[in-house]
């Protein structure tokens, strides 16, 4: 039988159940000192004690023991006698050097800005405003592009995030009929190139803002598909490049509130030929009383987003038709993310 945190057999009393979510800071917190530490890749190549991590990594070594117990205790580590940690399955994917790693976003999800906005969670939920604005004083994409260190952290948590959603996106849709797509605030071109991959006679076009897209040509070059995409600058709220015949956005629309996402939308139907298409990757809410990742993650766009929100089937249907599109089906993948697929009207 499986043990939960607490060491007790099988599934806990409900209020120890709540306890366990009351305490998920703590775990959360200790997933993102280990990815910040880089203490996985410590261990890539078998265990090893916790005594030498800290040398290694230049850490306290009784508090480095302690915050390995404590990922131990969750199921990211194994410990060993004598104070030695191996790597569980699911601590593997916080390597930095594994595909689907998940250690980009465990730095961006633990990381000060993000975590102190979410401090101020209830000025969110009592005035609708995100806390982010709150905090900094600018919204988080205007305060990312003054602080373009953090920002890096950003951008490396949505590859991060990529990893595990774009290769699920890119084997549930057929793609074969589009000669050229459009990645509009693609980032650095991980979902763009993992779907060029799988159709080799496909072209691309790579859209974003400057200090973002600046680091898409070593990530397209890793991919071996730099010389069939084009990169182009600018913001999707004023302008969408021409020259694709569909135009994918991937946890775009999510950040903004209607009023933009329309603008948004309206820029890509002008760029876009007569029945050309527009692929929505994002979480679809689905009805009430259906547990799912998308009610959480709405949240984050709550806190952080410039009024951003996660959105049900209909009203994904009532924005696309509001941004001069057509919504014709929802494709489910393995991952989170759905491909709402719309036509131009």
């Amino acid at each position: 039988m499986s043990e939960n945190w607490y060491g007790i057999p099988g599934d806990l009393p409900p209020q120890m159940e709540l306890h366990t979510l009351i305490s998920g800071k703590w775990a959360m917190q200790a997933v993102y000192a280990a990815a910040e530490l880089g203490i996985a890749d410590q261990l890539k190549d078998g265990p090893r004690s916790s005594a030498e991590v800290a040398r290694r990594c230049d850490t306290n070594e009784d508090a480095t023991y302690r915050l390995m117990r404590a990922l131990s205790n969750v199921g990211v580590l194994d410990e060993r006698d004598g104070r030695v940690f191996a790597l569980t399955d699911v601590g593997q994917f916080l390597r930095s050097d594994v595909p689907g790693s998940l250690r980009g976003y465990a730095r961006f999800v633990g990381y000060a800005p993000s975590w102190r906005a979410w401090g101020e969670i209830l000025h969110s939920v009592r005035t609708g405003e995100p806390a982010a604005d709150h905090v900094f004083g600018e919204n988080l994409f205007e305060y990312f592009a003054k602080h373009l260190d953090e920002s890096a952290i950003f951008d490396a948590a949505m590859t991060s995030v990529s990893g595990v959603e774009s290769e699920a996106v890119a084997t549930s849709y057929d793609f074969s009929a589009i000669g050229t797509l459009a990645d509009v605030g693609g980032g650095r071109g991980f979902l763009l190139a993992t779907i060029l991959r799988r159709n080799p006679a496909m072209k691309g076009i790579l859209f974003d803002l400057p200090h973002v897209a600046s680091g898409a040509p070593s990530l397209l070059r890793e991919q071996g598909v730099e010389g069939r995409v084009r990169i182009e600058t600018g913001s999707f709220l004023e302008t969408v490049p021409m020259g694709a015949d569909a135009i994918i956005m991937k946890h775009i629309i999510h950040d903004w509130n209607d009023d933009d996402c329309v603008r948004i939308l309206r820029n890509c139907r002008a760029a876009l030929p007569p029945r050309g298409r527009l692929l929505v990757v994002e979480a679809v809410v689905p009805p009430p009383g259906q547990r799912d990742w998308s009610k959480l993650l709405d949240l984050e766009m709550l806190v952080l987003t410039p009024r951003g929100r996660e959105r049900t089937e209909a009203e994904y249907a009532k924005l696309l038709a509001a941004g001069g599109f057509r919504l014709t089906r929802v494709v489910r993948t393995p991952s989170p993310a759905s491909v709402v697929e719309g036509e131009r009207a």
